[in-house]
């Protein structure tokens, strides 16, 4: 991808330094240290298990679904969930974890043997047409990079192969979560976020955020579901260790 060319940064930053009625500090700078975190209290010492409760109950909120399961099952599981969603159009991720939790064979075997078109973002495939894929697709599958239990968030790094689309545009969405992704809250996947610019580690140019299905209210506080997104949302947790 080709680098965009920042034009009258120097001007533009002295101005703002000149606003702020002070020069402009160009070395030195350092993140401070506060005395109190209380952010990091929330859930502090919660158990892998007590996470899973505690995101199960906030699913109850944001009108998402959840499942459990083991890697073994995972297949059979996804399988129920695409039935009860009757979805024959379904696009996924280009990602590792569907090989590595024994999803792949079930994609592009047994789902088109019942029927089913299956399609996989493509980075070698014009962008116009992976989002018409998503567009036409029924149910949208990707993982969870991060988990945030308080608010029922899924976090997704997107990447050349894993479009925003896929989780955005299909009708039904199915967010696989494995159980070690689960943090206490944005706390600790601002910090992971965090450390991986501190040591150079490429990090997503779009990092989703994503709480169950859309939800939109008016003025009058009338909640509408799927104005901007997946109406319906499934989270399928899975003990990964």
């Amino acid at each position: 991808m080709k680098k965009g060319t920042i034009h009258h940064q120097e001007a533009f930053l002295n101005h703002i330094a000149d606003r702020l009625g002070r020069k402009r500090r160009t070395k030195g700078v350092k993140r401070p240290k506060w005395s109190t975190l209380p952010q990091w209290n929330v859930y502090q010492g919660h158990s892998p298990e007590q996470l899973v409760d505690v995101l199960k109950e906030q699913c109850q909120s944001i009108h998402t679904d959840v499942e459990e399961t083991t890697i073994r099952n995972l297949p059979h599981v996804v399988s129920e969930v695409i039935t009860r969603y009757q979805g024959k159009k379904i696009v996924t991720w280009d990602d590792p974890r569907f090989e590595e939790f024994g999803l792949q064979s079930y994609l592009e075997k047994n789902l088109p043997e019942q029927g089913a078109e299956v399609h996989v973002w493509d980075e070698n495939r014009s962008r116009e047409k992976n989002i018409q894929i998503a567009e036409r697709a029924e149910i949208g599958i990707t993982f969870s990079d991060i988990t945030l239990a308080e608010s029922g968030t899924v976090v997704l790094f997107s990447d050349k192969g894993k479009g925003r689309s896929v989780s955005l545009l299909p009708e039904n969405y199915i967010a696989i979560i494995p159980k070690s992704t689960i943090v206490p809250r944005m706390t600790q996947a601002a910090h992971e976020i965090h450390k991986r610019v501190e040591k150079g580690d490429p990090v997503a140019s779009c990092v989703n955020f994503i709480s169950g299905p859309s939800n939109s209210a008016d003025i009058e506080m009338s909640l509408v579901v799927g104005v901007h997104g997946p109406v319906k949302v499934t989270y399928v947790i899975v003990t990964d260790r």
